[in-house]
């Protein structure tokens, strides 16, 4: 995958696990079930800032993540190769990367598929309708399925930003406000 096609950066540990994890997972037949286990496990992070320094901070030993990720994903019934794969990323010391390996398995899934996948970016949620709609959009620029990955960032104030293969698109209100600033300080 050539580095300009890439919607971000991704480190080559988190890409390895994630290769690894999709070829688990093809040979098992769960490619959507992982994804979909994979996604609640960001939203989880993404959503708990306890989660998010279990994952994120050194100061936790080993196997008080593997302890902790076994009962989260134990709890959330996660797929028995998704609470594994975390298993052993955890004994690793590499929970650091989940969200780069949450990435790069969206990434080699979308491609698998013969899909694009947007980062998208918005002020609020997006609601079932307006996801669809967003996606037969991008569908109609791309000439590709494209399967969409929702952030919520309250500081855009309004709008989107959509990020697809090397293009972004800023229409957040943050952006447009920015704009105007500078064009009034150019004027005064």
């Amino acid at each position: 995958m050539p580095v300009a096609d890439a919607s971000q950066v991704i480190s080559g540990v988190a890409e390895r696990y994630a290769s690894s994890l999709f070829e688990l997972a093809l040979e098992a037949g769960v490619l959507d079930a992982v994804a979909a286990d994979l996604n609640r496990f960001q939203a989880m992070i993404d959503e708990s800032a306890d989660l998010k320094r279990l994952v994120q901070s050194p100061v936790f030993t080993a196997e008080d993540q593997v302890k902790a990720i076994s009962a989260i994903g134990e709890k959330a019934g996660f797929n028995a190769l998704v609470l594994n794969f975390l298993k052993v990323v955890a004994s690793n010391r590499r929970l650091f990367a989940v969200p780069g390996m949450v990435a790069a398995y969206r990434q080699i899934l979308a491609r698998h598929k013969g899909e694009m996948t947007a980062d998208v970016t918005s002020a609020h949620a997006l609601s079932a309708e307006q996801e669809t709609e967003l996606k037969a959009a991008l569908k109609g620029v791309t000439g590709k399925e494209v399967s969409i990955s929702v952030t919520v960032d309250p500081s855009l104030l309004g709008g989107l930003i959509v990020k697809i293969g090397s293009r972004q698109i800023d229409t957040s209100l943050r952006a447009k406000l920015s704009t105007l600033k500078l064009a009034l300080k150019e004027v005064g």
